[in-house]
């Protein structure tokens, strides 16, 4: 019949037609014997056991596997769930979330105050801003409003901060500013609430005599995220601002000048 081959008996055994079986031998077929394909694709089988294309990608894109019974394709590459963006805040406004976003990391800082100023007086220093941080799954939430602390101006107190999105809540109270230093205490930090951690800022110090030569004004509280203002020393040498995010302002000494504090912030760290 078609496609059969003749085929010896061995002596005394006229030669027959038969149906070939010749399996080709290891390593003997070449690519110019396979048939033509399509540039980028792959050969797999299909759940019959026989062989099919794995039909080309586009670039960036990985081979995922579709499980027994289903052949492989193309698909793009996932996240992998990590860290992908961040917003900071320093002043009021509205957290707008970006596309494929579905968890947040936020910390929020109180605003500092400003250090103790009166003439003729040494006082105690700013209390920082308190700090609040908490994880936050945000698949059906938006948009959240920020409020952020300002900073206390001399003789002035911190601002709150917050993050507000309709469900959570997570807050910081700003610092309390110092006061004329006539019983050795300090100011009062703020104090974070509604998160996951939820933290005191430093307290101002109190001021301090030089072996009653000169005073020294106390030095602004530390925050979560660095220290506060210098306190100021008499001959004019006057206190420092806050230094870090939501810290406190020096004091005044009896002949310089206090510090502001610093303003408060919030930390958005955005994860797929």
């Amino acid at each position: 019949t078609s496609g059969q081959v003749l085929t010896s008996g061995g002596v005394g055994v006229a030669p027959t037609f038969q149906t070939s079986t010749h399996t080709p031998d290891d390593n003997s077929v070449t690519l110019a014997k396979m048939a033509s394909g399509t540039d980028g694709n792959l050969i797999t089988y299909d759940a019959s056991g026989d062989p099919a294309y794995v039909t080309t990608g586009t670039s960036g894109q990985v081979l995922t596997s579709g499980g027994t019974g289903v052949a492989p394709t193309f698909q793009t590459a996932g996240g992998g769930g990590g860290l992908q963006s961040q917003q900071i805040f320093t002043s009021s406004g509205t957290w707008t979330k970006p596309a494929g976003i579905t968890k947040v990391l936020v910390q929020v800082v109180g605003g500092g105050a400003g250090g103790h100023n009166t003439n003729g007086m040494a006082g105690s220093g700013g209390g920082a801003g308190g700090y609040s941080s908490m994880l936050i799954d945000v698949s059906s939430i938006s948009t959240s409003t920020i409020t952020i602390g300002a900073a206390g101006a001399v003789n002035g107190d911190g601002g709150d901060s917050s993050w507000a999105d309709g469900t959570n809540t997570v807050s910081s109270t700003g610092g309390k500013t110092g006061t004329i230093n006539t019983a050795g205490t300090g100011s009062e930090g703020g104090v974070g609430s509604g998160g996951d951690v939820n933290m005191g800022g430093g307290d101002g110090g109190a001021s301090r005599n030089k072996a009653e030569v000169y005073t020294i004004g106390g030095h602004g509280g530390a925050s979560f995220f660095g220290g506060g203002g210098h306190g100021g020393v008499s001959n004019n040498y006057h206190a420092g601002v806050g230094k870090g995010y939501g810290s406190g302002g020096g004091a005044s000494s009896e002949t310089s000048n206090a510090g502001a504090g610093k303003v408060g912030i919030i930390i958005i760290k955005e994860f797929s």
